[in-house]
């Protein structure tokens, strides 16, 4: 059976998540891992930083990310629970 062409969570997901894992991951190392490009990793970062999912600070040569676990996630669906909620149930 060959890999399936889609997911259950979207490529934000997938860059918060590893960033919950990995909060000095490079920009690079998120795109290897999520499968994107550089540009679209970069995009999404920038995404969760204006809405308040995530804050960047600046330590020597690189940045260490923090999310912000008690905020809603965006959708309808899914806006009962928190981003901190999809954090857990994912994490291994």
């Amino acid at each position: 059976m060959s890999q399936a062409a889609w997911t259950f969570l979207t490529n934000h997901a997938h860059v918060a998540l590893s960033l919950a894992t990995d909060p000095q991951i490079t920009i690079r190392d998120l795109a290897i891992r999520v499968g994107i490009t550089e540009r679209a990793v970069q995009n999404i970062v920038n995404d969760l930083v204006e809405h308040g999912y995530l804050q960047r600070e600046r330590i020597g040569r690189r940045n260490c990310y923090r999310l912000v676990l008690d905020l809603p996630l965006r959708h309808s669906v899914e806006a009962h629970r928190t981003l901190g909620d999809l954090v857990t149930m994912v994490q291994p």
